[in-house]
């Protein structure tokens, strides 16, 4: 048998080739392709579990859908933005008419004259923001109803103010006591 295999040896020109030496490199090569074979089964085995994490994902959707889907929440989010901008220019205006609406009260009750009982007599000052606006100051007598006005600039008046006018304006712009 070794002369046969020295006569194949011979005819392709290794003669002096150790039979031995294939026997093992047939072996390491075996071995090789065993590994290779395992490695292959383990990333199989990986894939199938992460195809099964994606559908999973996925909930039976395709590709498609899940792509309509994602530019859908792209535009709802683009949508949010503008409204967002919007919302913010809107609260930018009402903040400005918020400056110069009444926002701003005090009030004060009192008996105007010493016969008259109730406290029917008062006081209003309403001012904005930056402290404009005016008092009321309605009187109670028993011959009649009285009502003044006057007006409030940066929290001062031109036209001196009585005591309970006076108190009204404080009390509105909060330097009132507690």
């Amino acid at each position: 048998m070794s002369t046969n295999n020295s006569e194949i040896l011979n005819q392709i020109g290794l003669n002096g080739f150790d039979t031995g030496y294939a026997v093992i490199a047939v072996g390491v090569l075996l071995i090789f392709t065993l590994v290779i074979f395992i490695l292959l089964i383990v990333q199989i085995v990986k894939t199938n579990k992460l195809k099964k994490r994606l559908d999973q994902f996925l909930l039976g959707k395709d590709g498609l859908s899940l792509e309509q889907d994602i530019i859908g929440l792209f535009e709802d989010n683009k949508l949010l933005k503008n409204v967002a901008d919007e919302n913010k220019k809107d609260i930018r205006i009402l903040y400005k008419k918020l400056e110069s609406s009444y926002q701003k009260m005090g009030l004060v009750k009192y008996d105007a004259f010493s016969q008259m009982g109730g406290q029917l007599s008062f006081s209003l000052a309403l001012l904005d923001e930056n402290h404009n606006g005016f008092i009321i100051n309605s009187v109670h007598s028993t011959e009649g109803c009285y009502s003044y006005t006057k007006e409030i600039k940066n929290g001062e008046c031109k036209i001196s103010l009585g005591q309970e006018e006076a108190e009204a304006l404080a009390i509105a712009m909060g330097e009132a006591e507690k």
